[in-house]
C-alpha cells in the first residue's frame, strides 16, 4: 500500500448540482442580498417618499408605496433576502404599520456590521453586542412613550394623519382621519379596538372626499328575488346558519310511487315544509333574513311575498360582524328563531355601486362593528387609499392596546443612538463597537427622510444631534420646510408599538444572519414533463 497523498479521491458529501458558498464570502452575499431588499423600499420611507409601480406576470398593475406590499408583490427568491421580507410581514401582522422602517433598519444593522467583519471581528461578538444595544434600546424606548387613551382624540388623530401622510390618501388626510377616528369610537370596547369590527370597502368613481362610514355592513351580495323590497326602514335582522331548503335524507332510500296522486302528496308536502318554513321567519317580525346557506326557490317567493327581504350564502365572518353590528343572534335551526334573537338595524337597502349590487345594513343603535366605504376615482387609487386607511387603523388600535406613543419624523431614532452611544462607553471589549454600530444604524431613518426630501442628509443630522445634546427629544426633521421641528408639537405622532417591534424584529435577523456562514444551495425540483402541458 502507497501512502502517497496523490491517490486520494476528493469525497463528495453533497449531491453534484448543490452549490455551496462558505465563510466570508457566504456572509458577503448574504449581506448584499439583504441591503439589496432594504435599498428597494428605502426610497418609500416618509412624507416625500416615492411609490413603486410593480406588474406582475398577469400584467396587473400596483402602484403602492406600502414597504410590505411591495416586498410580497416582488416575489424575492434568495434565501436571506427572504428573511428580511420576514420582517416586514411581521411587522404588519402584529401593527400593519412601520414595515418600511422595520426592513431599511434590519438593511443598515448589517451594513454596519459588515464594516466590523472587515476588521476582523467575530461574527459571534457582533451578534452579542448587537443583542446587548437591542435590549438596552428597548428600555430607553420605554422611557420615551407618553400616555395614550381613547378620550384624547387629537392624539389619536394625529396618529392616523402620520400614518397617512406620504400615502396616496395624503391630500385628504384630515377628512379620512376623522372617519377614522369615529369608527375606532364606535367600535371600541372598554378602550380596546379588534380591527375586524372595522370592514374597509372601496368604491370605485368617486372622488376620495365622498368616502363615508356606515355604521353597520355592507355586503357584495343582493337580494335573492326581484319581487322583494329594496329598502327596509326599522328593520329587524334575522341570522341563520341552516338552509331554506328541503335535505335530501342522509340514507339512501326508495320511494316507490304507484300512484300520480302519491307524487302530488309528496309534491305538496315539499311545498308545506318550505312554507312553513317561512312562516315561522315572519311570526318572529322578521323583516330581513341573512342566511349563511342556501335558500330554495320556492322558499324565495314565500318570503317575498312576506315582504321580507333576503341575501344567502353570506360568509361566516360576515354573519358574525352582522351580528356585532345588529345586536342579533346566530341562529342554527329555523325552527329555534324566536323574537328575542333579532337585531335591529335603521335601514336595510339595496344599491348598485359602479357595476355591483351591494346590500348596506345602516344606521345600527349601538353599533359594535362598521364599514369605511373608501372613494377612488381609479382602482388604483382606491386600492392605495384603503392601505393607506388599514396602515392608520394598525397604529390607532396599537397605540390604545400598548397606551403609548412616540414622536415620529426620525426624533425617536436619534434619541436612541445619542443614548446607545453613551451606554457603549460603559462597556469593555470588542461588543462595544457593535453597540456604537447599532447606535449609528438608527441613524439611517432621519437620514433617509432627508434624502427622500431632497434635502443635505449630512447637515440635518448634525442639527438633529446638537438639538437632541441640548436636550430637545422630540427634535425630528421637517421634510416640508427642510429644517427641524418639535415632532410632537407639529403632531407627528407614531405608537411606541411600531418602534419597539420594528427595532427587535430587525435586530433578530441581523444576528440571524450574520451567524451564518455556510450558504448549501440544493438543486431545484424541475416540474415532471407530464405536468408541461396541463391547462392547455
Amino acid at each position: 500500500m502507497s501512502n502517497n497523498n496523490s491517490n486520494y479521491q476528493p469525497i463528495f458529501i453533497l449531491p453534484e448540482d448543490t452549490k455551496r458558498t462558505t465563510g466570508r464570502e457566504a456572509q458577503r452575499n448574504n449581506i448584499a442580498a439583504a441591503k439589496a431588499v432594504a435599498q428597494t423600499v428605502r426610497t418609500t420611507l416618509g412624507p416625500k417618499g416615492m411609490d413603486k409601480m410593480i406588474v406582475d406576470a398577469a400584467g396587473d398593475v400596483i402602484v403602492t408605496n406600502d414597504g410590505v406590499t411591495i416586498l410580497e408583490e416582488m416575489q424575492i427568491e434568495h434565501p436571506a433576502a427572504k428573511m428580511i421580507v420576514e420582517v416586514a410581514k411581521t411587522q404588519e401582522n402584529i401593527v400593519g404599520d412601520g414595515t418600511t422602517t422595520a426592513v431599511v433598519l434590519a438593511g443598515e444593522l448589517l451594513k454596519k456590521a459588515e464594516d466590523l467583519l472587515d476588521q476582523e471581528i467575530h461574527p459571534t461578538v457582533l451578534a452579542r453586542g448587537y443583542r446587548l444595544a437591542e435590549a438596552q434600546a428597548q428600555k430607553i424606548l420605554q422611557s420615551l412613550g407618553e400616555k395614550v387613551s381613547l378620550d384624547k382624540e387629537e392624539l389619536l388623530k394625529n396618529i392616523a394623519i402620520t400614518a397617512m401622510t406620504g400615502k396616496g390618501a395624503e391630500s385628504n388626510k384630515d377628512i379620512l382621519a376623522e372617519l377614522i377616528l369615529q369608527a375606532v369610537k364606535t367600535v371600541a370596547d372598554k378602550g380596546r379596538i379588534q380591527l375586524e369590527d372595522i370592514k374597509v370597502e372601496i368604491i370605485v368613481g368617486e372622488s376620495v372626499e365622498k368616502s363615508e362610514l356606515v355604521r353597520g355592513i355592507v355586503l357584495d351580495k343582493e337580494r335573492v328575488h326581484a319581487a322583494m323590497p329594496e329598502q327596509v326602514e326599522n328593520a329587524k335582522v334575522a341570522l341563520l346558519d341552516a338552509s331554506l331548503e328541503i335535505k335530501n335524507t342522509e340514507i339512501d332510500a326508495k320511494i316507490q310511487i304507484t300512484d300520480p296522486m302519491q307524487l302530488n302528496l309528496f309534491l305538496e308536502q315539499e311545498e308545506k315544509t318550505l312554507r312553513s318554513m317561512v312562516e315561522t321567519i315572519a311570526a318572529t317580525g322578521a323583516t330581513v333574513l341573512f342566511c349563511q346557506k342556501g335558500i330554495d326557490d320556492l322558499a324565495q317567493h314565500f318570503l317575498a311575498k312576506k315582504k321580507i327581504l333576503a341575501v344567502r350564502r353570506v360568509k361566516k365572518s360576515d354573519m358574525e360582524t352582522l351580528s356585532r353590528a345588529t345586536g342579533a343572534k346566530i341562529v342554527s335551526n329555523w325552527k329555534e328563531l324566536n323574537i328575542g334573537d333579532l337585531g335591529t338595524a335603521g335601514v336595510v337597502r339595496e344599491e348598485k355601486v359602479g357595476q355591483e349590487e351591494m346590500i348596506l345594513v345602516e344606521k345600527c343603535q349601538n353599533a359594535k362593528a362598521v364599514t369605511l366605504l373608501v372613494r377612488g376615482g381609479t382602482t388604483h387609487v382606491a386600492e392605495e387609499i384603503k392601505r393607506a386607511i388599514t396602515d392608520a387603523l394598525g397604529d390607532i388600535a396599537a397605540a390604545l392596546k400598548d397606551g403609548a406613543v412616540v414622536a415620529g419624523a426620525g426624533a425617536v431614532e436619534i434619541e436612541l443612538a445619542k443614548e446607545l452611544r453613551k451606554y457603549a462607553g460603559t462597556l469593555r471589549g470588542r461588543e462595544q463597537l457593535a453597540v456604537q454600530a447599532f447606535a449609528e444604524a438608527m441613524e439611517v431613518i432621519p437620514r433617509t427622510l432627508a434624502e427622500n426630501a431632497g434635502l443635505d442628509p449630512i447637515d440635518m443630522l448634525t442639527q438633529l444631534r446638537s438639538a437632541h445634546d441640548n436636550g430637545q427629544t422630540k427634535a425630528g426633521v421637517n421634510v416640508f420646510t427642510g429644517g427641524i421641528m418639535d415632532a410632537w408639537a407639529e403632531g407627528v405622532i407614531e405608537p411606541l408599538k411600531v418602534k419597539t417591534l420594528a427595532l427587535s424584529s430587525a435586530a433578530e435577523v441581523a444576528e440571524m444572519i450574520l451567524r451564518i456562514d455556510d450558504v448549501i444551495m440544493g438543486k431545484k425540483q424541475e416540474m415532471p414533463r407530464g405536468n408541461m402541458d396541463m391547462g392547455m
